[in-house]
């Protein structure tokens, strides 16, 4: 057992605060890593807020990047002293969708067996199965993925969560390709993820789409050839100006509200590809005309984490930041220490900032 530093949210609504907590020695098929970065994304905010779930006191923080500081029994994928960023899917290799060869859909996600814990004993629930707004965290061996140990920590942990999210939806679920024309509404860090990732796969028209200028302005530094201020124009109309007036090859959305996923469907062209990657709350619903659907065809897709595959796509985007090639870093608003996570809550939900990262 190892005493850390933890931002720890104690209940729904509260603030959250630093604290000590004890972390366990790795058992079998389990890793402890000494977190050097950790980016605050909005899922840990839903986590504090209780959106996800009531199993309080959450133990925050799931994008991260850090040194494996020890090893359990059993574990092959990584070493003491490697450089990973964490995921929160550590595939099983045995379900269903693993043993389909898809086991970026596996359903049967791999964590630590053991609990990270306050000093009096309760039990922490680790957000996403990671907890790593901690300067130590215990995770399964497989939630571990080597990059280049070069690599700049606070900017790779965004791999972890919403940028793989964004490039994902773009790259693996939306299958865009060279000369597509590709329209993401929203613009927050999954969607400029989304944006970037389009760039990548070689789109010839990138649309970003927000209400909020400052948004709009980040977006063309990833790679958006126009923008629509949603706030001042009709986004389904302009993405059909901007397209011919046949509409996107892929429209991703970013956002995950009726009215967006609405508009997303009505602004793809004929046989076009829909994706949706922002995530709605349970009670959100969606009504279209069963004719519409029929109609149009093409695809409604969701996008899981980017449908990403780990161990295939951290390194490769790595690599591809430090080619200079995929402007990670420009997700990277601010460092911060990890007493000043409550106030990056505050500054994530005015817009003001993409990404604050808590540096160790």
């Amino acid at each position: 057992m190892i005493k850390s530093r933890a931002v720890v949210a104690p209940g729904r609504g509260k603030p959250v605060g630093v604290v000590s907590i004890d972390v366990p020695d790795p058992g079998p098929g389990e890793v402890r890593v000494r977190v050097q970065a950790c980016g605050v994304c909005h899922t840990d905010l839903h986590y504090r807020e209780g959106g996800i779930n009531d199993e309080f006191p959450f133990l925050l923080g799931h994008e991260a990047a850090g040194v494996v500081e020890a090893t359990g029994p059993g574990v092959t994928e990584v070493s003491e002293k490697d450089f990973v960023v964490l995921n929160w899917r550590a595939v099983c290799g045995d379900c269903r969708a693993c043993r389909r060869g898809r086991p970026w859909y596996c359903f049967d996600t791999n964590n630590a067996d053991q609990s990270m814990q306050l000093e009096d004993g309760t039990p922490l629930s680790p957000a996403l199965g990671i907890g790593a707004f901690s300067e130590r965290t215990l995770v399964h061996a497989g939630q571990c993925t080597r990059v280049d140990p070069a690599a700049r920590p606070a900017v790779v942990s965004l791999l972890g969560c919403g940028v793989m999210a964004g490039v994902g939806a773009a790259i693996n679920t939306g299958n865009v390709s060279r000369g597509d024309s590709v329209a993401v509404i929203g613009c927050g860090g999954v969607g400029d993820g989304s944006i970037a990732g389009a760039w990548l796969a070689g789109a010839a028209r990138i649309i970003a789409v927000d209400t909020d200028p400052k948004k709009l302005e980040w977006a063309a530094e990833f790679g958006a050839t126009h923008t629509i201020n949603a706030a001042e124009a009709d986004t389904v109309a302009e993405i059909r100006s901007l397209t011919g007036g046949n509409g996107a090859d892929v429209v991703i959305d970013a956002v995950g509200r009726p009215s967006t996923f609405e508009q997303a469907f009505y602004a793809r062209d004929l046989a076009g590809t829909l994706v949706l990657v922002g995530v709605p709350t349970p009670e959100m619903e969606i009504e279209l005309p069963l004719l519409d659907v029929f109609g149009r065809g093409g695809a409604i897709r969701s996008s899981w984490y980017g449908d990403c595959l780990p161990s295939r796509d951290f390194p490769m985007l790595t690599d591809l930041y430090q080619q200079g090639r995929l402007p990670l870093e420009k997700f990277v608003s601010e460092e911060i220490a990890l007493d000043e996570v409550e106030e990056a809550f505050a500054k994530m939900e005015r817009g003001e900032v993409l990404r604050s990262v808590v540096k160790f």
